[in-house]
């Protein structure tokens, strides 16, 4: 085997047409996690187009392997490394040249710009290191991309050493990135990167590591539960998989299931083509209204799946599909499959209701009491010192309220000791309104009856910062001040004296108080 330099091989490479374009790539659109899946991208496609040399040359237990490693000193460096084929002397020259589309473009590099866009995206400085598998060499080239476009270099030099015919590696160095990759960044790269190439890892035809930690990914558990509307029945596993094709070459493909556990930031479909993600990584799911809803329904918090499609155009960032008006009828067709009269998955997302672990429920209602506390501690004296030299509250309920005319009413009669209390229950959204809880009582002699009110202010302070525009914390809310409005009514036909005091204090403290952070 001959370690010998080929005289053929050129010390220099071009990289026109399109020098001009390597310092615009800085200010793509990317976001970091989609931009290091570039690098992933080019690795698995390597591994793709020489898969079988590789497994004739170490066996069918090879796998491409692909690490990430920051490198944190004086300078900051971020490698990529892998083990699949390299760069190979015939695509050399098209790899370094901004937007030269590849010969197959069926694969996982289409465009031609992601390792290139990438690389400027996160750094003014970087190079390459590769051996391709057959090729007794290895080369190096450096990009400074400062220095390229001040002086309009249209050739690189390439450094060549000699190598074994069988080293087969890529690394590419980013150079004082522009983002360091603190802990934040760096972690969320870390689980978006297992988001991304999920199906890869879970096949095991990938092995990814960052910082030396291998990384996995992990699907949620699936609920098991009776459907809610009979829970005399046995228990359902709620998981669907299903496939449709809508013409045009257009196809879906995966499965649906509900969250054992429900999740208000990483329920949701992760959309795959190639296998690869393209839209809906971790915390950034995809949760169309027409399927999962508004606001922070049970629906978003307890569907997911992955989906498969096929047919669809990508952007060139391969972070989102180019949908054209194909969406729609895709949520059509999918929607049908979630939501049969055998299988009503919809459904069932909405109404199900779990009681949480009592670890979880405790270490939620832990984060809420330290709040609660600073709250108290930072701004209730001041209100409780106003409170304490604050006349007696006049014992005289108001026999009406100022009418709003957008506010949300429901009025019921209600049979109390022989007399009909007809009750309206009332939810104010005029931000004039002062108080969180209003009540008013009087007898109307023309229907024989007590009419009583009792107001909520959807629009108060309070509400505005602690409650979402959710069905099910506005009903929540809404039941404890009904809750304290009739009782602070039955206390006074019980002869409490100073019963409005509870009401009056409760409004000051919610608006002065506990409406702050």
């Amino acid at each position: 085997m001959s370690n010998t330099k080929p005289a053929t091989q050129p010390s220099q490479i071009s990289i026109r047409p399109g020098v001009g374009i390597l310092s615009v790539l800085r200010h793509l659109n990317y976001k970091p996690w989609f931009a290091m899946a570039e690098f992933v991208d080019n690795s698995f496609q390597s591994y793709l187009q020489n898969a079988e040399r590789l497994h004739r040359l170490h066996g069918d237990g090879f796998r491409v392997k692909v690490d990430i490693e920051i490198e944190k000193s004086d300078e900051v460096r971020i490698k990529i490394r892998d083990n699949a084929g390299g760069i190979a002397a015939l695509d050399y020259a098209r790899a370094f040249r901004p937007a030269v589309l590849p010969s197959d473009r069926s694969g996982l590099s289409e465009f031609g710009m992601g390792m290139k866009s990438a690389a400027c995206w996160f750094a003014p400085k970087w190079k390459v290191r590769t051996s391709a598998l057959g090729e007794p060499i290895e080369k190096t080239i450096t990009f400074d991309i400062d220095t390229i476009v001040r002086d309009d270099i249209e050739e690189l030099d390439v450094v060549e050493t000699p190598a074994d015919a069988n080293d087969h590696y890529t690394e590419i160095t980013l150079i004082d990135p522009y983002d360091k990759l603190q802990t934040r960044t760096g972690t969320k790269i870390k689980d978006h990167l297992a988001s991304i190439y999920r199906l890869f890892l879970r096949e095991g035809t990938l092995e990814l590591y960052f910082n030396r930690e291998a990384l996995s990914y992990e699907m949620p558990r699936i609920l098991v539960a009776p459907y809610y509307k009979d829970l005399s029945q046995p228990p359902i596993r709620w998981y669907r998989e299903f496939s449709f094709d809508f013409g045009l070459g257009l196809k879906a493909s995966g499965f649906a299931a509900l969250r054992e556990v429900a999740s208000t930031s990483t329920a949701g479909f992760a959309l795959f083509r190639r296998k690869r993600l393209i839209e809906g990584s971790l915390d950034d799911p995809y949760r169309p209204e027409f399927i999962f809803g508004t606001g922070n329904s049970y629906r978003r918090q307890r569907l997911i799946g992955e989906i498969q499609l096929e047919g669809f155009q990508v952007s060139h960032t391969k972070d989102g599909f180019q949908w054209d008006d194909f969406e729609e009828p895709f949520l059509e067709l999918l929607k049908e499959q979630l939501e049969t009269p055998t299988f009503p998955m919809l459904t069932q997302a909405e109404g199900h209701r779990a009681r949480q672990p009592q670890r979880e429920l405790k270490a939620e209602a832990d984060k809420a009491n330290a709040r609660i506390a600073e709250t108290v501690q930072k701004e209730v004296p001041n209100v409780l010192m106003q409170q304490s030299i604050t006349l007696p509250f006049l014992e005289r309920l108001p026999e009406s309220i100022q009418p709003d005319v957008s506010a949300i009413s429901h009025v019921i009669d209600v049979d109390h000791s022989g007399t009909t209390w007809r009750i309206n229950i009332e939810l104010a959204m005029d931000p004039a309104i002062e108080d969180w809880l209003t009540i008013a009582d009087k007898a109307s002699s023309a229907i024989n009856a007590r009419e009583i009110t009792v107001r909520m202010c959807l629009v108060h302070p309070f509400m505005q910062r602690y409650c979402r525009a959710d069905s099910m914390e506005i009903e929540a809310l809404a039941r404890v001040a009904a809750a304290l409005g009739l009782s602070e009514i039955t206390a006074r036909d019980a002869g409490v004296p100073q019963y409005g005091t509870i009401r009056r204090n409760l409004n000051q403290l919610l608006r002065e108080a506990f409406s702050k952070p």
